[in-house]
């Protein structure tokens, strides 16, 4: 029973936040613009502030743990690998592959993989997971990009140029690329500036929270039901299992297999409907799919806690 409260303590904050968002979205409080808005501050100002300072702050060299890293990469080609052969059974549509796939492999593990982990062991876990963030944060783009782009190859023209920009130009590699070299050189911002990026960076995760409560949608379900569930069950469920398992095998413990879980078990990117929109692929599939993938991580995520727990493996 014990176990089951811890796992309760860790999940309900976020997602009572996220539903507050729901709640405050239906009662007009907020909107589309705001979530909109607070979707491209959190993208392009807090979460770059919020990496800034964890990685900055903190000795990059010394938290760096190559074969978390290394685990992390194989398993992202093999969520991707994975995601990409159902897709490809599940639909013929280049649109709908294209959202399925990004939607199968790519979780939102800045925010709510984040959010959990503090709830999880506290906010000195932050600092070592900024730093996983920051090195898988180029593959991941350049898979999400391709996933978008290559099953539409008929339809759109695949820009090798276009790849290479949202990449370079991605506000969070960005970020990290910045805050490297003042972590090794151990180089501090003035203290009054440090405390101004992390006030900024300390709005991430509420406005994040609200913002993707406020953006949930029940419109379109029924049209996209069967990819939404195949890509749900992919990304929350099967993927997260088949980790697990193998990090647990391969030795990883505590913090390090905590960071691992919730990445893996995190529910599908907000950001995945905006890149979807903006490169023409199905984004109502997009959008339902982090609708299914939110409302049931809430559960994959506590079970998971609950089972890791029970097994004293975090």
């Amino acid at each position: 029973m014990n176990i089951i409260i811890q796992a309760f303590n860790i999940v309900a904050p976020v997602f009572i936040l996220v539903f507050i968002g729901v709640l405050l979205r239906r009662a007009r409080l907020i909107d589309q613009a705001f979530t909109s808005t607070s979707s491209r501050l959190v993208f392009l100002v807090t979460l770059p502030s919020l990496l800034f300072v964890k990685i900055s702050t903190t000795r990059f060299d010394e938290l760096l743990n190559p074969g978390q890293i290394g685990f992390a990469y194989l398993f992202i080609l093999i969520s991707f690998a994975l995601s990409w052969l159902a897709g490809y059974r599940l639909t013929k549509k280049g649109r709908d592959r294209g959202a399925f796939i990004q939607g199968s492999f790519r979780g939102n593990f800045a925010i709510l993989g984040f959010a959990m982990l503090n709830s999880a062991f506290g906010e000195g876990v932050q600092a070592a997971a900024a730093v996983v963030l920051a090195a898988i944060m180029p593959p991941y783009n350049i898979l999400a990009v391709l996933a978008l782009t290559l099953p539409q190859k008929k339809e759109r023209q695949v820009s090798a140029a276009r790849i290479t920009r949202d990449i370079l130009t991605n506000p969070l590699i960005l970020a990290a690329a910045v805050a490297v070299p003042f972590s090794l050189a151990q180089i501090r911002l003035p203290q009054f500036l440090l405390n101004s990026v992390d006030h900024l960076s300390s709005l991430t995760l509420p406005l994040a929270l609200l913002g993707i409560g406020g953006s949930l949608s029940f419109s379109g379900i029924r049209e996209d039901f069967r990819l939404a569930l195949a890509a749900t069950l992919l990304k929350i469920l099967l993927l997260p299992i088949l980790v697990v398992c193998c990090a647990v095998w391969w030795g990883f413990r505590g913090t390090d297999l905590g960071i691992l879980f919730f990445f893996f078990a995190s529910p599908t990117a907000i950001a995945s409907y905006i890149m979807a929109d903006a490169m023409g692929a199905n984004s109502r599939l997009a959008g339902n799919i982090i609708l299914f993938t939110t409302l049931g991580s809430i559960f994959t995520i506590a079970a998971g806690i609950i089972i890791l727990k029970s097994m004293v493996y975090f």
